[in-house]
């Protein structure tokens, strides 16, 4: 890729290494937007209300993290891909595969363990960046702290 500029104190490997790595987060971060809302419209039955109001909240978030990853990419001198075809492409993780009207109680076990691999991959991300770029890093720092809350309040449901 041709980057249209290098920011002061990287060089062009490693803004391509890193730009990969937050190309593949932003591809996450967009379709975990898709599948909270996509949640967000088909949980049904017990504590409907309480989890349909929790998920929008959420999905308002991740697009800003989305948002904030891209721009970032952007500094770095990258292009960010941020089109339908874009997140199929750079998905590295498991699609999420609950459809239709469900119960409440199956979108929720369904959307922590994509939370998990979403944190798991994230945390991987900073460990990648630590090296290359701690601005970067912070960044994702910053998304993971969310996403655990977000867990949080998902499993908080879950609980007997």
């Amino acid at each position: 890729m041709a980057l249209s500029f290098i920011i002061p104190g990287l060089d062009e490997v490693a803004s391509e290494k890193i730009i990969g790595i937050l190309q593949e987060r932003l591809s996450q971060e967009q379709e975990a937007a898709l599948v909270l809302k996509h949640a967000h419209w088909n949980v049904a039955g017990p504590n409907f209300i309480a989890v349909h109001e929790m998920l929008d909240p959420q999905v308002d978030e991740v697009l800003a993290m989305a948002d904030e990853t891209a721009e970032r990419i952007a500094a770095l001198g990258g292009s960010p891909s941020g089109r339908p075809d874009d997140i199929v492409r750079y998905r590295t993780w498991d699609k999420f595969e609950l459809e239709g009207r469900q119960n409440t109680l199956d979108y929720l076990r369904a959307l922590d363990k994509y939370y998990d691999s979403f944190i798991k991959a994230d945390r991987t991300a900073i460990k990648e960046l630590d090296d290359l770029d701690v601005i970067s890093s912070n960044i994702v720092q910053d998304h993971v702290l969310k996403l655990e809350q977000f867990q949080w309040f998902m499993r908080s449901h879950l609980i007997d």
